[in-house]
């Protein structure tokens, strides 16, 4: 076999046409993707150049351009007269940008040695920081005073991200004088953000307390900002827009400067809460509530050393008493009592009721006591206002029932609220049975309805709903609502517009009721026989009022407790209601004074130096000493024991000094000592001597005390209550009357 030759190779001939066709379907292929992503792309271009333009302007814009916020001026407060009660001042703070300054540990101690900072402050800036992003500036420091100004400014720039920033602080420059009033701003919290909303990262101080917090919204006014242009560095160059801020609106009070200082000095260093209103209108004149505290302590944050020392203070200083608290109102309630039970047809202004000393429910044998141990003989009823004759109100308590009696209170304005323009408002109680029910087991009794008639059991009063009944008696019949904004104005050019208030309501429709009980007002105090008759010494105007004493304890049998003698805890509280002058009211007041004993010895005085003031225009003189409260001499515990072993007359009584709160130190210590002075007698139970009170002109001498064995359930003041003689006061020639 010879050798295998190699298959012979066929030779493939190209097909032009073919590769041409399949040529020209890759190319269209081609051509279609790069033809789509041309269009695509020119779309891409179309929707960012025309469709999207305005956004990324914007962007591109706010690259270039900053908005910063300029925050408005807060609104200025103003006293009915113009005198500024609340102002701004301005002052610097230095806040801090964390993602800009870095870690704290590296740069706060080096900037403490620039500018002091407080610990307070120290931990308030960590706690921040922590809360909230780093991109947000933090307030480090407020009001940073302008030595630490000055050597910021030459080190500032060993600290990035932390700047000195100008605003204004608000500042009150009658401190504790409007604390209760105005009240205070305070730095923003994080509840207080939530509320704010946008607000709350451009404002750094919100209202907490007062007419601030009421009026908050308002005051604030509206944040506007301007635009500034800025390098690659964020450094600003210039402002390129402005849009300016809205200031707060500006209010002015019904409040009086001068009267509310006249207040407050009228009760000298005692606790408790007056109230002085214009019947005419509604509008509160002054308002205090005592002890009280310098508002500016709170404004940039208050020190921990501060705050523990009014938190401390077991007068309670922050503590509103004319809007949070309340109390039994004694005896001040009987004039409404009185209009009731003729509004009602149960009594005529001269039916008489025999007041014996004691009341008894039919078919029962407890008693219920009158002011009087003797009783009053028959009274009717202006005779029964100016006494305070408990037995007339017990009876036409009783015979009213409770559910008309509520419905006659709630008419006059008790259990609900005043309308003040202030945040919290408390309503009081109004006794009743439903209000029991939903707090006890046991039924309504007939002696709850019995005391109630008195203003004792479980009535709770404020001051402001006191001011507003009297002043309703006051004008006729009109129950105003009460507010502390007279007028408010949106511009330092702007009109002031007065505030709008809702219409008065009238709580009698018979003005000869009204009358009746005006009259018997008008004898509590220049009546012969009248619980405030010391009121009427010298006066030149006539006043109405009624006294009130809300009890903490009960009498023993017939003997009458002096109250300044009880541990301060158990001193009644004494009230006065009452307005002036009697024929055409310009003023009327609720005065309650915390442990003061009796309403006519205590509380009255008060109102009549308010009157005082406001018509006559007479400032009472403040205490001396007012900080170190006087020594009172009180007989020691262990000699009124022996009080049936007592020394002869003309022995010296051992007496011992003890701290009493209050301006009636020196009348209970010249009482205890003529007390004290008689064989076999205590301080504890005084007798009701002339000697211990002077009588005025034509005005009958108390009778004495009967005993008697029943139970004191609830008493009413005395109808004298002891006091030292005093010389008539001298009135400076009257003035032009307030209008």
């Amino acid at each position: 076999m010879g050798p295998r030759r190699s298959p012979i190779k066929k030779r493939v001939l190209k097909n032009a046409a073919a590769e041409a066709d399949q040529f020209r379907a890759r190319a269209a292929i081609a051509f279609a993707f790069v033809l789509l992503g041309v269009i695509g792309l020119g779309f891409w271009y179309f929707r960012l150049q025309v469709w999207q333009h305005d956004d990324y302007a914007m962007r591109s814009e706010a690259n270039r351009v900053k908005l910063r916020p300029v925050v408005p001026g807060r609104g200025l407060i103003y006293d009915r007269q113009g005198r500024i009660l609340a102002d701004n001042v301005p002052a610097f703070r230095i806040e801090v940008t964390p993602s800009e300054a870095g870690d704290s540990k590296d740069w706060l101690p080096q900037l403490a040695q620039v500018v002091a900072l407080t610990p307070e402050e120290i931990a308030r800036f960590e706690s921040e920081r922590k809360a909230t992003r780093g991109f947000k500036p933090i307030v480090l420091k407020m009001r940073v005073s302008d030595e630490e100004v000055a050597a910021f400014a030459v080190d500032r720039w060993r600290f990035p991200g932390v700047e000195l920033v100008s605003y204004l602080n608000r500042r009150y420059p009658y401190g504790s004088l409007f604390a209760h009033v105005i009240g205070y701003v305070g730095r923003i919290d994080t509840k207080d953000e939530e509320a704010m909303g946008q607000n709350a990262g451009v404002l750094t101080h919100t209202g907490k307390t007062g007419l601030e917090r009421f009026y908050d919204e308002q005051l604030r006014g509206q944040i506007g900002y301007e635009q500034i242009e800025t390098n690659v560095d964020g450094r600003p160059i210039r402002q390129v827009g402005y849009v300016p801020a809205k200031p707060g609106a500006d209010l002015r009070l019904s409040i009086d400067m001068d009267l509310q200082q006249a207040m407050i000095t009228a009760f000298g260093d005692m606790d408790g809460s007056a109230v002085a209103v214009d019947p005419r209108t509604g509008e509160v004149l002054a308002m205090v509530s005592l002890p009280s505290y310098d508002t500016n302590l709170f404004v940039n944050g208050i020190s921990s050393v501060d705050y523990k020392a009014l938190s401390g203070n077991p007068s309670r200083p922050q503590f509103n008493r004319n809007v949070l608290g309340g109390g039994p109102p004694g005896s001040t309630m009987k004039p409404f009592v009185a209009l009731a039970g003729l509004d009602s047809g149960l009594r005529r202004a001269e039916d008489r009721t025999l007041s014996t000393g004691e009341f008894h429910i039919p078919g029962q044998k407890r008693g219920y006591r009158d002011s009087h141990g003797g009783g009053h003989g028959w009274v009717d009823l202006r005779e029964s206002i100016a006494q305070s004759v408990n037995t007339y109100y017990y009876k036409l308590a009783l015979e009213m029932g409770i559910a008309r009696f509520d419905q006659y209170m709630t008419r006059y304005g008790f259990g609900q609220k005043t309308g003040i323009d202030l945040a919290g408002e408390n309503i009081g109680i109004l006794p009743s049975p439903q209000w029991k029910a939903k707090r006890s087991k046991e039924g309504w009794y007939p002696g709850e309805t019995v005391i109630a008639g008195i203003g004792q059991g479980y009535w709770v009063v404020t001051a402001l709903q006191l001011a507003r009944g009297t002043a309703a008696i006051a004008n006729g019949g009109h129950l105003q609502q009460l507010h502390l904004v007279r007028e408010s104005r949106t511009g330092y050019e702007a009109p002031w517009l007065p505030k709008q208030v809702a219409a008065p309501t009238l709580i009698t429709d018979n003005p000869a009721h009204l009358r009746a009980v005006q009259e018997g007002m008008v004898s509590t105090i220049h009546g012969g026989r009248g619980t405030a008759k010391v009121m009427a010494r010298g006066a030149p105007y006539r006043m109405a009022g009624k006294t009130g004493t809300a009890q903490k304890i009960s009498r023993k049998g017939n003997v009458s407790m002096n109250p300044h003698s009880l541990p301060l805890h158990l001193r009644h509280q004494a009230l006065f209601v009452g307005y002036a002058p009697a024929e055409n009211p310009t003023i009327a007041v609720a005065v309650v004074v915390e442990h003061g004993g009796y309403g006519g010895s205590t509380a009255a005085p008060i109102a009549r130096k308010i009157f005082d003031a406001w018509l006559l225009g007479k400032m009472p003189e403040p205490l001396p000493g007012k900080n170190e409260p006087p020594a009172v001499p009180k007989l020691a515990a262990a000699d009124a024991n022996k009080a049936d072993e007592a020394a002869p007359a003309e022995s010296e009584p051992r007496i011992v000094p003890v701290a009493v709160n209050g301006a009636w130190a020196e009348s209970v210590a010249a009482a205890n000592a003529v007390v004290a002075a008689q064989p076999g007698r205590a301080p504890q139970a005084l007798e009701r001597r002339p000697l211990l009170r002077p009588q005025l002109p034509g005005a009958e001498a108390p009778a004495d005390a009967v005993p008697s064995d029943a139970a004191d359930d609830a008493s009413g003041e005395p109808e004298d209550e002891p006091v030292a003689p005093e010389p008539a006061p001298t009135v400076a020639p009257a003035a032009e009357p307030r209008r």
